[in-house]
């Protein structure tokens, strides 16, 4: 995986959200945050979740959009179920996923975090190529930004509790730990 001098992945889909700005000068990106999405909710394939990336969602095409179409949300990447990656904020850029949040005692997550949705829903599971795209993704990730660490990776649930499940009960963390740490080993030998 290569990530290019302007923060994006050489072998993605890249379509910029207008949903981010500047991180604060001198800042750390030193965290992963992974979600779950599904528009309309547990319903997976089309183009609504890139629609509500780009303020494109159309409020009458489904009743839940109505109630999140003026939402200016936006996230780095998105995983889909058939495990194509999509870019919607350059890495050196604050996307906004997160929300109000906290980690570790410091807030404002979007201001250090890298975001990475899965397109899934907190109670079905994710597929294995989801799983195998998200591994590479964070080792890619790890290798550019050393202050992400094996510990600073979590999900929204962990950073906005109380106001967020995802990506929720059917994502298999130690799986996804395992698959991280033997692909780490090979990439060290």
């Amino acid at each position: 995986m290569n990530i290019s001098k302007k923060g994006l992945l050489d072998s993605v889909v890249y379509t910029p959200s207008p949903n981010c700005d500047e991180r604060p000068p001198g800042t750390n990106i030193s965290l992963i945050v992974i979600h779950g999405i599904s528009l309309p909710p547990g319903k997976f394939g089309g183009h609504w979740i890139s629609d509500l990336f780009l303020n494109q969602l159309d409020s009458t095409a489904d009743p839940y959009f109505a109630e999140v179409c003026d939402l200016k949300v936006s996230s780095h990447l998105l995983v889909r179920r058939d495990g194509e990656v999509i870019q919607y904020v350059p890495f050196g850029k604050r996307a906004w996923h997160a929300g109000e949040s906290c980690f570790q005692d410091q807030g404002q997550c979007n201001d250090y975090s890298i975001g990475i949705e899965l397109e899934g829903v907190d109670d079905q599971a994710y597929e294995p190529v989801q799983y195998e795209q998200l591994v590479k993704l964070v080792a890619g990730l790890m290798s550019c930004y050393p202050g992400i660490t094996g510990d600073r990776i979590t999900g929204h649930k962990n950073i906005a509790p109380g106001r967020k499940t995802d990506p929720g009960e059917a994502f298999d963390w130690v799986l996804f730990r395992k698959l991280l740490a033997s692909l780490q080993e090979v990439d060290d030998t």
